[in-house]
């Protein structure tokens, strides 16, 4: 019979890494658009300008799925921001 293993000394880790739930799906952008990101990813040192397109494409979704009222208020807060 083997002896059982002792693990009392070992560090438990709680960290739990979940991996995004992506999609790769072939889109057809214009020139233009495709330029304009891989120009906006160069600038800002980021690594993928495809990620830079899905953020846009999720920041357009949360606007549109948005309340009025909450657009409402979230457009005055910025106006008022910008007027200091």
């Amino acid at each position: 019979m083997r002896a059982s293993a002792d693990f009392s000394s070992e560090q438990r880790s709680l960290t739990v890494t979940a991996l995004p739930l992506t999609s790769s799906v072939p889109v057809a952008v214009d020139d233009y658009v495709a330029g304009w990101f891989r120009k906006r990813a160069e600038r800002t040192g980021h690594p993928d300008f495809q990620a830079l397109i899905n953020a846009a494409l999720h920041d357009y979704i949360c606007r549109v799925e948005e309340p009025l009222e909450r657009t409402l208020r979230r457009v005055l807060r910025e106006e008022l921001r910008k007027a200091g």
